[in-house]
């Protein structure tokens, strides 16, 4: 078969294969033309998804008769001045967006310039239809009708229209973001699904776009390096999500979806989120163009960098900084979590139902006998309720030898109680606090570790007798192995027989530690390990091991001094508001939290 060159119409289904995947694709294109024609408004408009109708509308420069004739051929663009297309600053610049879906669907696009009147020109699967004048404000409005109605082959694979408008919606949503200084409207069958006001500061347009509290639970990103500027917010370990969805990246106001770039945001927060569960953040990545090339996707999604490991340190340096910063912070109590505090209806239990007084526990003849506490078991908060004859509860009390220290010098606020042997109980000064002590203090130990690890060795404390601790023998095997790594750790093993470890010592951090739990946990843990890696490049996991051994337990009941003490080191210590499972350590119930449960807010 000899070659031939392809007449127009196909070649721009062709080029529309690439550019114009589904409604989302052919709405970003028309968003962003929007965008870099100067737009202050952009109003969006959705019929089944995006399948039977798009449309976009904004209040940018507008074209003329000639200019729009021209944007609906082929590589065709008022983007690129000159050759240099390295340098390029819009969001398109190939010319190829507007035929390629007038190819497609039956496109109509009315334009008009400030001081002229409006053009009108409609073309239906490439053949021009008809044009003529329109009525409309200064700007551009292009409405996408019925997208692969004549192309059965691609319509067949385009989805439900509630994943099509799925879709579109998160196309929209991150196109907003990157521009807060545009206000942007989605409507979708007749319903307003999105509308972002013109704002001056992205945190506030992301916390628009993405989840209000969102603004309670992050923190600020800002870094400068060798002239490439990092910005945008960032969810605290304990605000996350089930799905990586909710993570927005930007190179130079370009919404883009980079390997590199998540794979930094995974490496910022390791062993801070449990399993599968991500961050909420929003990064913005202004960098000279000359470092970055933008033209190595059809869609523009994908770049890809000169120098991408100077990227991507300064991606985990910025968010470590920024989350080393925010302290002993943690989640705020949500909605959900509140709404679990239910009151209950207490009767008086003066009388029964008869109108005679309660039976005691104390009635009867000879000497009472009161019924031990475990032997009782209540439905209702009426049948725990004490009668006259009951004796009073009993609870745990301490002296008070010194005044309770004031309560607004400590961001964690002062001990008042422990509950169930594992909650302390706080006042702080804008709320109560309520603390995990095993899970606090299991992310206190590990940060001593990585403290000392830094600073060379783990000191250890040499058991009076060494304990044995029975394995099976690949596990010794991996521990021997890994012995005199182990020694850095504070942790002294050594061979005892085929199927046993001898622990000589255990880190000091640690105090009376569970030898044998630690050294079975280590074991499991080395099975999961590259064995190219050294522990010291598994820093996290080794520790996180141990620390979790030497941790204070639930159960363990705390003098007020302890708890104190305890809240006092979370005050100062990075990262205590997670655990070392990225579980929140602490939360708390502010004021006004407290007055909604009681109704008097």
């Amino acid at each position: 078969m000899s070659i031939r060159r392809l007449p127009e119409h196909l070649v721009n289904r062709i080029a529309a294969g690439e550019v114009v995947e589904r409604p989302a694709s052919a709405l970003k294109e028309l968003v962003e033309n929007a965008i870099d024609a100067g737009a202050g408004r952009i109003a969006i408009l959705l019929v089944e998804g995006g399948t039977s109708r798009i449309e976009v509308a904004d209040d940018g420069c507008g074209m003329t008769p000639a200019d729009m004739a021209l944007a609906l051929e082929r590589h065709a663009t008022s983007k690129l001045p000159d050759e240099f297309i390295e340098s390029v600053v819009t969001l398109g610049f190939r010319g190829e967006a507007l035929p390629s879906i007038a190819s497609v669907a039956r496109l109509t696009i009315e334009s008009r310039i400030r001081g002229a009147e409006g053009w009108a020109r409609t073309v239906d699967n490439g053949r021009v239809e008809r044009e003529g004048p329109a009525a409309l404000p200064p700007g551009t409005r292009v409405v996408v009708e019925d997208l692969f109605a004549r192309v059965p082959a691609r319509r067949k694979f385009l989805r439900s229209p509630r994943a099509e408008y799925a879709a579109c919606l998160d196309v929209v949503r991150r196109l907003a973001m990157a521009r807060p200084d545009i206000g942007f409207t989605l409507e979708h069958d007749g319903r307003r699904a999105l509308s972002a006001m013109q704002v001056e500061d992205r945190p506030g347009r992301v916390a628009t776009l993405t989840d209000r509290a969102l603004a309670d639970n992050s923190v600020a990103i800002d870094l400068e390096r060798d002239g490439v500027v990092l910005g945008g917010v960032a969810s605290l370990p304990t605000y996350n999500r089930g799905i990586a969805d909710h993570q927005y990246l930007f190179v130079n106001g370009r919404p883009v979806k980079d390997r590199l770039l998540m794979g930094a945001i995974r490496g910022a927060y390791a062993e801070m989120l449990p399993r599968d569960r991500h961050a909420v953040v929003a990064l913005f990545l202004d960098i000279p163009t000359d470092q970055v090339d933008v033209n190595v996707h059809p869609a523009k999604t994908e770049v890809r960098f000169r120098d991408p490991a100077m990227v991507r340190g300064l991606i985990v340096s910025g968010l470590r900084r920024a989350l080393d910063a925010a302290g002993h912070r943690s989640q705020r109590a949500s909605e959900s979590a509140l709404s679990m505090w239910q009151p209950e209806n207490i009767s008086s239990p003066l009388r029964g139902e008869e109108g005679a007084r309660p039976q005691s526990e104390w009635e009867g003849e000879g000497t009472p006998q009161r019924l031990p506490l475990e032997n009782r078991s209540y439905s209702t908060v009426n049948e725990a309720r004490p009668t006259f004859f009951a004796a009073p509860p009993q609870a745990r009390a301490e002296p008070a030898w010194s005044l309770p220290p004031q309560t607004a010098a400590f961001p964690m606020g002062v001990a008042r109680g422990q509950v169930a042997k594992t909650y302390i109980v706080a006042e702080a000064e804008d709320g109560l606090v309520l603390v995990d002590q095993h899970a606090a203090h299991e992310r206190l130990v590990l940060e001593r570790m990585r403290a000392a690890l830094i600073g060379g060795t783990i000191a250890s404390q040499a058991l009076l007798i060494p304990e044995v601790v029975e394995l099976d023998e690949s596990a010794c095997d991996r521990l021997e192995s890994r012995a005199e790594e182990l020694s850095e750790f504070g942790l002294d093993l050594e061979r005892f027989g085929p199927h046993a470890m001898l622990v000589r010592a255990t880190p000091a951090l640690l105090g009376q530690s569970d030898a044998k739990g630690l050294v079975t946990d280590l074991a499991d843990e080395l099975a999961a390990f590259d064995e190219a890696l050294s522990l010291k490049e598994r820093l996290d996991a080794v520790a996180g091991t141990m620390a979790c051994h030497g941790s204070v337990r639930a159960g363990r009941i705390l003098s007020v001094p302890e708890m104190n003490a305890l809240l006092r080191e979370m005050e100062v210590t990075p990262h205590s508001g997670q655990c070392n499972h990225g579980r929140p350590t602490w939360v708390k119930l502010a004021h006004g939290d407290i007055e909604k449960l009681f109704g008097r807010k």
